[in-house]
């Protein structure tokens, strides 16, 4: 399978909107995760191939995570940024596993793309 690549990063006033995209399919998980400067790496949102999704407390009614399943490609809608969602983030997948919710620990997923970084300023 494809490792995943995401792009979509930047730099943004608190209160704005960034999307993130991952291109890659095929798996039975994908999540987003983040990691900032200092802080272990945490799951922020995750999505199961038969839709199931969840998101972390912190960025839930602001975050959106979603595929497109033709373009094999991964979002991640991002509203109302904060500060504290300043890190980088990565897309995350895995095959096959049976969980009933979506899996939020780095150590069950075992493709990871490179990272694009999100910058939130107040």
């Amino acid at each position: 399978q494809v490792q995943p690549v995401e792009s979509g990063g930047g730099s943004v006033q608190a209160g704005g909107s960034l999307t993130l995209s991952c291109v890659g399919s095929g798996y039975t998980y994908m999540a987003w995760f983040r990691q900032a400067p200092g802080k272990e790496r945490e799951g922020v949102a995750g999505i199961a191939s038969d839709g199931r999704r969840r998101y972390a407390d912190s960025v839930k009614g602001r975050f959106t995570i979603s595929q497109d399943n033709a373009k094999n490609t991964l979002y991640l809608q991002m509203n109302n940024l904060k500060p504290d969602d300043s890190a980088m983030y990565y897309c995350a997948a895995r095959n096959g596993g049976s969980y009933v919710f979506v899996p939020f620990r780095d150590v069950d997923y075992g493709y990871w793309g490179q990272g694009t970084q999100v910058t939130v300023s107040s």
